[in-house]
């Protein structure tokens, strides 16, 4: 990318950015893309607790309600909360409707999803979105929540978060959960990422979408597919076998989604089951850096987001600067930015500024 398409491209992401004062009241709408951003929250919010997926009861879910307290939010627990009907946290049309009651409530500011596993796509159509296009709030979460982030993103336009759901809060605040708290209550993110020797130098802009890869190869086909043309897209994923890995990346690659992005963003690709059958020699990088071998923008490794400790919280929909150099990665919400705090990997001893 030549400097001058690089300052159009910076001038056009900085015009999308909401008015300091007006994110606090109401949705702030940008007049040229005509993206509604969901309202930050303020002290005394209540915030909805819901199972699209999985099942998880009251017990695990003490260290999150005790945090979003500590925070200063209210939390409001949904019907599905402690219910289990085959392997999902209540029947379809029982976790439909509850997520359909929260997205309905006026006095709920945003929904955090109690755990991910499987089973949002099987109720998710069922849902009448029309009134959270009107007053959008923050859906919060990853792994199977991917399909509601990519379904909202490809319907709707609206920004969610792709952060930490409620089952995976500690007893002690960490870099998972205070970057979810830094985002909700709209604090620019502002990032650094880790260097890998499969990194490949770039810059470019671009909003953010994806997730967990699994999801986003599963949409394909649908009217939930992911838009990628001129996004940065992010993927993570957890426990699949390397040839498993190699099918959905080639499937990607086939479909064009890989094709005209502004930039790779790989997140944790973790727990890799070991080999049944024939070995798979090439390491997960290898297999990914692939697909993408003959194209020209930024692509990095290792960041730090999906199935790992510090599941930074990422705003997908909005416009960020991605930049990889052979000394640095960085992924800014906006321009201009203080400069990025370095966040490892995986560690007991890191702090994120508050």
């Amino acid at each position: 990318m030549n400097r001058s398409q690089f300052l159009r491209n910076l001038l056009g992401a900085m015009a999308t950015l909401p008015l300091a004062n007006s994110v606090w009241a109401k949705p702030a709408t940008d007049p040229q893309t005509k993206m509604v951003i969901p309202p930050y929250l303020q002290p005394g919010d209540t915030i909805g607790i819901t199972c699209p997926a999985s099942p998880l009861g009251l017990k695990e879910l003490m260290h999150c309600i005790n945090a979003l307290k500590a925070w200063g939010f209210q939390v409001q627990l949904g019907q599905t909360i402690g219910q289990h009907w085959e392997r999902f946290g209540g029947t379809d049309t029982n976790r439909a409707a509850d997520l359909q009651a929260m997205l309905n409530n006026p006095s709920i500011k945003a929904i955090l999803f109690a755990r991910g596993g499987y089973g949002t796509m099987r109720m998710m159509d069922a849902v009448d979105w029309s009134g959270f296009q009107k007053n959008p709030k923050w859906l919060v979460g990853y792994s199977d929540i991917t399909a509601l982030h990519c379904h909202v993103q490809s319907l709707l336009g609206i920004p969610t978060l792709h952060a930490d759901m409620a089952n995976g809060f500690e007893i002690r605040e960490d870099v998972s959960s205070l970057s979810l708290k830094n985002a909700l209550i709209g604090k620019p993110i502002n990032y650094t990422g880790p260097l890998h020797s499969l990194n490949r130098a770039g810059q470019s802009t671009g909003k953010l979408v994806g997730g967990n890869l699994s999801l986003i190869v599963s949409l394909l086909g649908s009217k939930s597919a992911l838009q990628t043309e001129g996004k940065i897209l992010l993927i993570e994923e957890v426990s699949e076998y390397k040839y498993t890995l190699d099918r959905m990346m080639t499937t990607l690659r086939r479909s064009g989604a890989l094709d005209n992005i502004a930039g790779l963003i790989i997140g944790g690709l973790t727990a890799t089951k070991p080999d049944g059958e024939e070995p798979f020699p090439m390491s997960v990088e290898e297999i990914v850096f692939e697909k993408v071998a003959n194209k020209n923008y930024p692509v990095c490794f290792n960041f730090s987001a999906g199935h790992i400790k510090n599941n930074l919280a990422l705003k997908l929909g909005v416009p960020y600067q991605f930049s990889v150099t052979g000394t640095s990665v960085s992924l800014s919400e906006g321009q201009p930015l203080p400069a990025p705090v370095s966040i490892p990997i995986v560690t007991d001893s890191v702090q994120v500024q508050a």
